[in-house]
């Protein structure tokens, strides 16, 4: 089980208009069933971190390439992405192996 976390560095003062589109391609791709529910969280300055960031997170049992044979991008999910890389300095996504009971180790 995966942990995906994308991490958009935003334009100042614009966390939380991305953070709701984010969240609309994120529930897009959900209803799809290309995803995981997701958890989309930010910082516009408000509290201690770093500001002017957004992620949007989601677990999954594989990573799967984004251009696999047969995947069809909802267009309103991809339309909002580009609506999203008008407000943004930089993305990227990291990818963390979830702690599950089969994987725990004995001391």
């Amino acid at each position: 089980m995966y942990l995906i976390r994308r991490v958009y560095e935003v334009k100042p003062g614009l966390a939380r208009k991305v953070a709701s589109l984010v969240q609309r391609q994120g529930d897009i791709y959900t209803a799809a069933g290309q995803r995981s529910k997701v958890l989309v969280y930010f910082n516009g300055g408000t509290v201690p971190g770093h500001n002017n960031r957004v992620y949007m997170e989601w677990t999954d049992e594989t990573i799967e390439s984004p251009m696999r044979e047969g995947l069809e991008l909802p267009k309103e999910a991809l339309q909002i992405g580009a609506n999203v890389r008008e407000l943004i300095e930089d993305q990227y996504i990291e990818f963390f192996e979830m702690m599950i009971p089969a994987k725990m180790q004995e001391e």
